[in-house]
């Protein structure tokens, strides 16, 4: 995996000052890390229940 991270390529800073990574990043990371990340390709694998149901069910509405 690289050193440095590039805005815009592997992260972005929302609105509310939070580093947010991309789903680019979090492919090349390799795993999810179980935090719940907005942009997790893993469909939040390691998130504890019943924090992942809610995670599921809210990405499926924003996709309608």
């Amino acid at each position: 995996m690289k050193q440095g991270w590039i805005e815009g390529e592997d992260y972005y800073v929302s609105e509310a000052g939070l580093v947010v990574f991309t789903a680019k990043y979090l492919l090349e990371r390799g795993y999810c890390c179980g935090n719940g990340c907005k942009h997790c390709p893993y469909n939040f694998e390691a998130v504890a229940e019943p924090k992942r149901s809610y995670l599921l069910a809210n990405r499926k509405e924003h996709e309608l």
